[in-house]
């Protein structure tokens, strides 16, 4: 018989050498030899293995809940977000759900900011295709980038990287060493034209919204940025509940391929050295990785964990020698002579999308209360409890808790029911008692706790929840 091997390993020489328990065969797909579709239909075997049964089972367990979670799922049963044809696959829309999530993630985000020196700025969409060729960007993504040909002769493309935009906003000033560091912030959506096969849902699309922010520096500054961002991420993600057993790669470059990279060897060296003392100045649990640095520097990717143990690399830290240098960037140091700065790319979620997706599977649709689109729901126990209703309502949407009425003739058994099929954090039920008292008889959906507590009362707690 004649084979291919395909795979680098590592092998076994006969399956008698696995344990029969700790693996199966997982599905079957077809492909394409070698991706051409010119060429023969393969059937492609997929199958997974453990050093034991305990791991196996582990595992199949995990992958059984993450179906269950299945944001592509979740996000049609909770309203968030569709897809539609005529608008192209991997550029979802948000509906009103799915856009509370969206800025509330963005606010949040802002506000752990704009206390540190952050400045917001906005960008286009598009630009001349020079740009790119100037950054690198071109040559790095090809056949990736969304052309547009200008009515006038020129060139331009939809923007793959909000970064080259930030360098010409730094170039339009005069700066002084005095007035480093310069923080920039946009939340700014971008644009690759990923392979089809390769989209899914929110977590892979063409439509990429950055929480995009890029620091002008001194080499002397990088480890307290890096310090204030890294402080951040942790705020960011421990309000998640996502920092248990998360770790960081320290992601750098591969010497064997320097055609990969911009920049000489003496500039990553530097890089590389000033991002490693950082990470264990402030304590992170890193890994050096080879080769899975970004074109123009080294990077710290933080990888964290979601509720059913999945990884997901999120949040990053990227120093960057190159695009000054490419875009001529400087400032004016204590001599009176031009100096070079140093650009940090960060993201604290990476893709707003793709983050979106990551969070609806984290909390199976059942978001805590500062995220959830549709916080409270009041429900009348009949017709002629809808004024006290109305007027529950009101007091909710005065105190900002994103609340909704259920008026509809339906029994009080289906309204409870629809509220929790939509996953309502709470279900406030008022009814002749509840109107006298001026109280509600509030469900929990999450902990399915039955408590009764006067309206203010009500309030008070879920603006401290929230907050």
């Amino acid at each position: 018989m004649i084979y291919d091997d395909l795979c680098a390993g590592p092998h076994v020489e006969k399956t008698s050498e696995l344990d029969e328990n700790s693996f199966k065969l997982d599905r079957i797909a077809g492909a394409y030899w070698r991706g051409d579709e010119k060429k023969k239909m393969l059937t492609r075997i997929y199958g997974v293995a453990f050093e034991n049964r305990e791991e196996l089972d582990a595992y199949v367990k995990q992958q059984e809940e993450a179906k269950k979670r299945d944001h592509r799922i979740l996000g049609a049963k909770l309203n968030l977000f569709t897809v539609s044809p005529l608008v192209g696959s991997g550029l979802p829309m948000l509906k009103p759900n799915g856009m509370i999530i969206r800025k509330e993630i963005e606010d949040y985000i802002w506000s752990l900011h704009k206390n540190h020196g952050y400045q917001r700025v906005w960008t286009p969409h598009i630009a001349k295709i020079d740009l790119y060729e100037a950054s690198g960007h071109a040559a790095k993504f090809g056949n990736e980038l969304f052309r547009v040909k200008g009515g006038h002769g020129e060139d331009f493309c939809m923007k793959p990287m909000n970064c080259p935009h930030h360098m010409q906003i730094f170039a339009d000033n005069q700066w002084s060493y005095r007035d480093m560091p310069i923080r920039y912030f946009e939340p700014a959506t971008v644009y690759r034209d990923e392979k089809p096969g390769q989209l899914s849902g929110l977590t892979r699309v063409r439509a990429i919204t950055q929480d995009d922010g890029h620091l002008f520096l001194r080499v002397a500054q990088i480890k307290q940025e890096v310090g204030i961002i890294v402080s951040i991420i942790k705020e960011f993600y421990t309000t998640l509940g996502m920092v248990d057993d998360y770790w960081v790669s320290l992601s750098v470059s591969d010497p064997a391929t320097p055609e990969k990279y911009l920049g000489t060897r003496q500039i990553w060296e530097t890089a590389e050295s000033s991002l490693e003392e950082a990470a264990k100045q402030f304590e992170l649990p890193y890994k050096r990785i080879e080769g899975e640095a970004a074109f123009y520097g080294p990077k710290l990717d933080f990888m964290f964990k979601d509720a059913i143990g999945r990884q997901w690399q999120l949040a990053t830290i990227q120093l960057d020698f190159n695009l000054p240098e490419r875009f001529d960037l400087s400032y004016i140091n204590e001599a009176g002579e031009k100096e070079r700065p140093v650009v940090i790319h960060r993201a604290i979620s990476g893709s707003l999308e793709r983050f979106m997706g990551v969070m609806i599977e984290h909390f199976a649709g059942v978001f805590p209360l500062w995220l959830a689109p549709r916080q409270v729901i009041v429900v009348p126990v009949g017709e002629k409890f809808n004024d006290y209703a109305e007027k529950v309502l009101k007091s909710l949407k005065d105190a900002d808790i994103r609340a909704e009425i259920d008026l509809s003739t339906d029994g009080l058994n289906k309204k409870v029911r629809n509220a929790e099929q939509s996953r309502i954090n709470y279900i406030l039920v008022v009814g002749e008692k509840e109107e006298t008292e001026k109280s509600v008889a509030v469900r929990n959906y999450k902990t399915k706790e039955q408590t009764e507590v006067t309206l203010q009362e009500f309030i008070d707690n879920s603006q401290q929840e929230i907050q």
